[in-house]
This record gives C-alpha cells, sequence and structure tokens, in this order.
C-alpha cells in the first residue's frame, strides 16, 4: 500500500518530464523525396497463361478442347479414375474431374468414352543428336509414340556448338514445334582434360546457361570420375565448378555411374552430389544405388534385371525410379518404337500399369523440378495427353501435345517448322585439308621387319592395351591382316584445321571386304571424325567424304563409296523427314550386310559409342594433342604410349 502511494504522489512530476521532453523534441519530418513510388511489375507469359487458366477452370471464359468420359490416370495417387473429363485452354490444362463437372463453353470437344489418357511421356536421359534428328523432325517421329518432353544430355552437341547449346535446344519450340526439351548442359564438354572440340564450359558457361532459361534444367551426366575424385587431376577443377555453379542455381546434378558398384564407390558417387544414374547393368548395383538416394533412370537392357527383383523385394516406393531410351537411332525407334516400347518393357516385367506410366512421366517431372508443367494430368500443365485403348499393351490411339491433336495412330499430324540452322551449327567440319592415303600410314622405325603394335577393341575396359607383334613389309610400313581380326582404326582432328590424324591396330572389328573402309562424325564423345578400314586410300576417301557433306556415314567397299548417311546440323543430326533418314540408315545396313567382316556380320554401329571417353574406361585413341602425336592416352591418369615401339 506504501508502494502504491508513494508512485501516485510522484505521478505528476513523471508527466511534467514527460510533457518537457516531447515539447524538446523536434516533430518527425516525412521525407517525401524518398517515398519509393513502386511500378507495377510486367507479368511473365507463364503468369498470363495461368491468370487465363483459372478464368476457364471457374467456367468463365472458353476452353479450345474438352476430353470427355475418359478414363483417366492419376499418378498422384495412382489410381484409374473413370469417366473424366479434361479441359484444356491456351495449350495447358485448365480442368479436371467429372464428367459433365465443368459448367463453361468449349470450341471442340472430343467423346474418348472407352480410352484410358496417361500424361504424356518424357524422357529422364536422352541423346536427341542419336537419333539422327534434329528437333523438329525429332517430334515428327517420337510423339505419335507418346512421347511429348524430353531431358537432353546434351554432350554431344555441346562439344560441337559450345556456347550456343541451349539456343539449340529451344530453337525448334520456339519455330512452333510442340516437343518441349529440357536441356541438361553436357558436363563432358570436353570429355576429358586430354581433348579439345567446340566448347569448354566451366562455372560461367553453366552459369550463363542457367540464366539464359528457366527450361534449362541440370548439369548433363557427370562422367570423367577420375577428374572428380582426383585433385591432381587436370579435369578436376572444371568439373567441380560445373557443379559448384549447378548447385549456386538450385538445379539439378545428373550422374553417369558405370561400374561404380562398390559400397565405397557409390557413397562416394551421391556424396559428390550426383544424383542420377542411367548405367546401371545389376539389379544388386540398382538397388545399393536406390537406397542411397540416387533416381535411377532405367534402360531396356536394365529394365528385365532390375525391376522383378524390386517386385521380389515388395517395393513400396518407386517415384526415384524412371524409364528412358538414352541412345536411339531413327532406324530402331521406328523399329521399336520410343519411351512407349520401354514403359511397355517395365509392364511386361510385371511393373502395375498405373506405377509403369509414372516411371515414364511424373517421375521424372519431380527428379527435374518442371512437374508444375509436365508430368501428370493436372490443371496448369502442358495438355500432354496419350489416349491408349490398351493400357497394359501401350496400345496409343491419340496423342495430344500441347492441346493439340499431334498423333493418330502412329502418323504425326501437325506441319514440322522450317528452321534456317545459322552457321555455327552447319559449318562445324574443319579438318584443314584434304587427307590422302599417307595419313593413314603406319610407318615402322627403319631397318625393322617387325614391331610391337598396342592394340584395342570395342568396349575394352581392361587396365592395359593389349601387345601384339607385327610384321612390316618392304616399304617399311606396319601391316595387319583382316584375315587374323586385324583393322586399321584412325580419328580424325574436326575442329582445329589442322588436319591431324591418329591411327592404331584394333582386333575383333571391322571390313574384311577388301578397299574397304567405314567412317562417321559420330564418336561419343568429342564427336571426331573415326575411320576404320583395311585400305588407307579406302579410309581417306571415307573421312573425306564425311568432312565435304558435313557429317554422318559413309562406307566405302572396292575404293568406291557405296551408302552414306548425311548428318549436316553439327555432324550429328540432320533437318530432313524421319522417312528419308531412316532410308539412308536402310541402305547402309544393307549395304553393309551384303559384305564381309570381322567376328559379327553387319554394320558395326556400336563403333561410334567404342571411342567413349569417360570413367571407367582407361586406353582411347584420341586425336592428337601437343604432347602425344600418336594419340593413345589413359583417359584416367593421362598416360601415353607410342601406337608401335
Amino acid at each position: 500500500m506504501n508502494i502504491l502511494w508513494t508512485n501516485l504522489v510522484r505521478l505528476p512530476s513523471i508527466l511534467l518530464v514527460i510533457i518537457s521532453l516531447v515539447a524538446c523534441t523536434p516533430p518527425i519530418k516525412t521525407d517525401t523525396s524518398r517515398t519509393e513510388i513502386r511500378q507495377p511489375k510486367p507479368f511473365s507469359q507463364e503468369i498470363l497463361t495461368r491468370q487465363a487458366l483459372t478464368q476457364v477452370a471457374l467456367g468463365r471464359t472458353s476452353a479450345d478442347l474438352v476430353i470427355q468420359n475418359v478414363t483417366l490416370l492419376n499418378v498422384f495417387t495412382q489410381e484409374w479414375q473413370s469417366a473424366q473429363d479434361i479441359v484444356v485452354a491456351k495449350g495447358r490444362i485448365a480442368w479436371i474431374g467429372d464428367a459433365g463437372g465443368w459448367k463453361g463453353q468449349a470450341q471442340d470437344t472430343f467423346d474418348a468414352s472407352g480410352l484410358w489418357a496417361v500424361p504424356g511421356f518424357g524422357e529422364s536421359h536422352k541423346h536427341i543428336e542419336s537419333s539422327y534428328l534434329t528437333p523438329e523432325y525429332e517430334a515428327a517421329l517420337v510423339i505419335p509414340q507418346g512421347n511429348t518432353w524430353t531431358v537432353e544430355g546434351s554432350h554431344e552437341v555441346s562439344n560441337v556448338v559450345g556456347v550456343h547449346t541451349a539456343d539449340f535446344w529451344l530453337k525448334a519450340e520456339k519455330a512452333g514445334s510442340p516437343l518441349k526439351i529440357f536441356p541438361a548442359i553436357g558436363s563432358a564438354t570436353p570429355p576429358t582434360a586430354y581433348e579439345s572440340g567446340g566448347g569448354f564450359f566451366a562455372y560461367q558457361e553453366m552459369v550463363d546457361f542457367l540464366d539464359q532459361d528457366s527450361k534449362v534444367v541440370a548439369l548433363g551426366e557427370v562422367m570423367d570420375w577420375p577428374a572428380i575424385i582426383n585433385a591432381n587431376n587436370p579435369g578436376h577443377q572444371r568439373l567441380w565448378e560445373m557443379i559448384q555453379a549447378t548447385y549456386d542455381k538450385r538445379a539439378v546434378v545428373e550422374g553417369h555411374g558405370m561400374n561404380l558398384t562398390s559400397a565405397s564407390d557409390i557413397n562416394a558417387f551421391v556424396a559428390a552430389g550426383l544424383s542420377s544414374d542411367h548405367e546401371v547393368r545389376m539389379a544388386e548395383e540398382g538397388i545399393a544405388k536406390l537406397r542411397r538416394g540416387v533416381f535411377l533412370e532405367v534402360k531396356k537392357g536394365s529394365i528385365e534385371v532390375l525391376f522383378p527383383k524390386l517386385l521380389e523385394m515388395k517395393l513400396k516406393d518407386w517415384s526415384n525410379i524412371s524409364v528412358t531410351t538414352d541412345d536411339r537411332d531413327v532406324f530402331a525407334t521406328m523399329q521399336l518404337g520410343s519411351m512407349d516400347y520401354n514403359i511397355r518393357s517395365a509392364i511386361e516385367a510385371g511393373v502395375p500399369n498405373e506405377i509403369a506410366y509414372q516411371l515414364g512421366s511424373y517421375n521424372t517431372a519431380r527428379h527435374f523440378n518442371i512437374d508444375h508443367l509436365v508430368g501428370s494430368l493436372a490443371p496448369g500443365r502442358y495438355a500432354d495427353v496419350v489416349l491408349l485403348s490398351n493400357p497394359d499393351t501401350v496400345a496409343i490411339e491419340r496423342v495430344y501435345a500441347n492441346g493439340q491433336l499431334a498423333g493418330i495412330g502412329k502418323e504425326y499430324q501437325l506441319s514440322i517448322p522450317k528452321i534456317d540452322y545459322p552457321s555455327w551449327a552447319t559449318d562445324t567440319m574443319n579438318v584443314g585439308r584434304t587427307l590422302s592415303a599417307s595419313d593413314f600410314v603406319i610407318s615402322a622405325p627403319e631397318g625393322r621387319d617387325s614391331v610391337f603394335a598396342a592394340v584395342l577393341e570395342p568396349f575394352w575396359f581392361k587396365p592395359e592395351f593389349i601387345t601384339l607383334t607385327l610384321p612390316v613389309n618392304e616399304q617399311g610400313r606396319v601391316v595387319s591382316d583382316p584375315s587374323d581380326n586385324l583393322i586399321k582404326v584412325a580419328v580424325v582432328d574436326r575442329y582445329h584445321g589442322t588436319g591431324a590424324v591418329s591411327k592404331m591396330f584394333w582386333q575383333n572389328v571391322g571390313p574384311r571386304t577388301l578397299g574397304s573402309a567405314l567412317a562417321s562424325s559420330q564418336s561419343h564423345d568429342l564427336h571426331n571424325i573415326w575411320t576404320i578400314g583395311n585400305d588407307d586410300a579406302a579410309m581417306a576417301l571415307a573421312a573425306n567424304t564425311i568432312a565435304e557433306m558435313g557429317g554422318g556415314w559413309v562406307l566405302v567397299s572396292g575404293g568406291e563409296v557405296i551408302a552414306k548417311v548425311r548428318l549436316d546440323i553439327a555432324g550429328l543430326m540432320t533437318a530432313r523427314p524421319v522417312q528419308e533418314v531412316a532410308a539412308e540408315m536402310e541402305k547402309l545396313h544393307l549395304a553393309a550386310d551384303a559384305m564381309e567382316w570381322i567376328a559379327a556380320p553387319g554394320l558395326p554401329e556400336r563403333m561410334r559409342f567404342a571411342f567413349l571417353t569417360a570413367a571407367p574406361w582407361k586406353w582411347q585413341l584420341v586425336a592428337p594433342y601437343k604432347g602425344n602425336p600418336s594419340g593413345l592416352v589413359d583417359v584416367t591418369t593421362g598416360q601415353t604410349h607410342p601406337v608401335i615401339w
């Protein structure tokens, strides 16, 4: 009571102090000169589209199309929903629900009674370059097969056109092609520190790509494993810079884990930030990687091995798995199919069909953070709708891409935009001179009648090359005999205008028919010209023909060109109709079938992969470079070796 009374007595004095302080304080002035006047932020096309979709969903504005009475796959709940309507506007889905539930007006309708609807298929890892078609013609090939979008692992074109990589992949869609391409920028640019081509990507290049367009979603398959784990490897700095740039921009880092199967290797792979693998070969390997968080991109050859094991272990969550094609040319795609073939293979392996379609759509979209655009039949997503007569056999009746009817049966229904590709995509063969037979001669040291030779063969995984003793002829040249399963292989530099040629002997591959050679500008991953033959003049003719036509395949027999496939865009693709390119490929195969070959009959198309310069491969023949005139190098260590001694 006394304390309260004392404070009440003191209150007038306290008030007087406060009043005097206020009286002495200058008034607060508002500095109107610093007042920020906010200007409205212009809306992007994406936001404008979504604003329009909102009004359509509410029935306030009309739709372009309603697909009615369809049985719809809901990838969020893994259930088939019967009697559903899909309302389409501005190339997107605006509304989904029970048939008749949307009360708006539509310009067109399609009664899909008796059909099943699944999301447009999407590739988690594909090299469109391997189809031989530019994207606008790729669209005509794969969209009728249900494939409406692709994550493009672009280290093929990256090594040719360099900083123009994203421009190249986005050009077709900007010209009106409905195939949506999400570039994953090639980490293997160049493939190893012992090669150089048309591009060199490190931190700043990766940042620039990711800033250029939101469709650039990832760093493509990091596969030079020795450079990742060895700080003294000359590629170490560049690759880690690209990983850092990708993380800085919150994008996805893709991996390539071939033969990384031990627990230590798998843990290191994941610890490095490599989020996916499309090279799983064994079931145990796939399960070990899946358990450590690796997103599996499963190709046809691994589906039959891995999926039965996952079903046997009663895997509950398949969301970290996809199916994909990786590399499949136009001829094979016309025969087998595209993603439809892989999804069908998953179903045939025992995967429930609602999960199998998720493996070909939604899982990949989530992995690359593009599930707001593709991968499901849901509002706001592109209206990519595949209508099936039988979901168990992936029997496709119709395909809508961006809300347009793009495929009926196997026929593409849309026009193909004409694209004038710039010189950076068309003028990519800089050999620098016309090659002659002498460029492919392997000469012995003077006075020798035999030499030791370093020999390889396709897909040689062992740590050391093969060593053989080969004879020397009267002209001092080292010779090989196709009857002994030996052949000559050469790599021609197509980038630097030097006409540099490396050559060595290989075994168990190549033509026996005399005067023959095969050449191509497709050689993963740098894509120099390679040629394989039993005659130096035939090898020169094949390589020169490749250079003259801007890239492709050439087959020489009896000293004459008997078949060729023109790939005049980056030396990897061509902007020509599907049937025309497939016909050239078929002619090449038929011509090869009429010849005699070492080891296996027919065209050794696997040669384009046999020059793959990536871990865990060891000895490789690359174009000559400073300090290594023979071109033979262990790409895991940089050790070089002469091809003869």
